[in-house]
């Protein structure tokens, strides 16, 4: 009990103060701001490793199921659902936007918005990721290990290990290995 008060003070303070603190790559008061952000996220998340950056404004809705691997980074705006798994030196650019659900659409008899929502599944963002500004990621994707995103990329299906992709649909351009 007292540790979920604890989770929802901080969840709290992040919106309600520390998301609005200078940015991470001012000089001195920048690195202090991200120092404030990063330890309320660290009660916050699931998991959370040694986290490099927490830029501002960056939303992650209620973050009790995020999960962020050591020295990974949240450029500003970005985006993210409550039930992302973001592996370790994970870099993402501004306004990364992961979708966190969809609307069900199978009866033509009933309105789209009176259908409910599907299942939300969880996105998996593997280790020594790079994701360009303003990529935007379906939910349930998996993207592995040491994959490059482009800027602007919508990822709309599972990205291979060590692939640059690119595009809308994102497609993979080369392989990095």
């Amino acid at each position: 009990m007292a540790s979920k008060i604890v989770k929802y003070f901080c969840l709290a303070a992040f919106y309600g103060f520390a998301n609005h603190l200078p940015d991470s790559d001012l000089p001195f008061i920048g690195r202090a701001a991200n120092a404030v952000r990063v330890a309320l996220c660290r009660r916050i998340f699931k998991k959370a490793g040694k986290i490099a950056t927490i830029s501002k404004n960056v939303s992650f809705g209620k973050g009790f199921d995020v999960e962020m691997g050591d020295f990974s980074g949240l450029g500003r705006r970005c985006r993210i659902p409550n039930n992302t798994i973001i592996g370790r030196f994970v870099m993402m650019a501004p306004e990364v936007y992961v979708s966190g659900g969809n609307h069900r659409s199978s009866r033509t008899d009933i309105p789209m918005c009176l259908q409910g929502s599907e299942d939300t599944l969880p996105t998996v963002i593997g280790d020594d990721v790079w994701i360009g500004m303003r990529a935007i990621i379906v939910n349930g994707i998996k993207i592995g290990n040491g994959a490059i995103l482009s800027a602007g990329c919508v990822v709309t299906k599972d990205i291979p290990e060590y692939s640059v992709v690119g595009g809308v649909p994102a497609r993979v351009i080369k392989s990095r290995k």
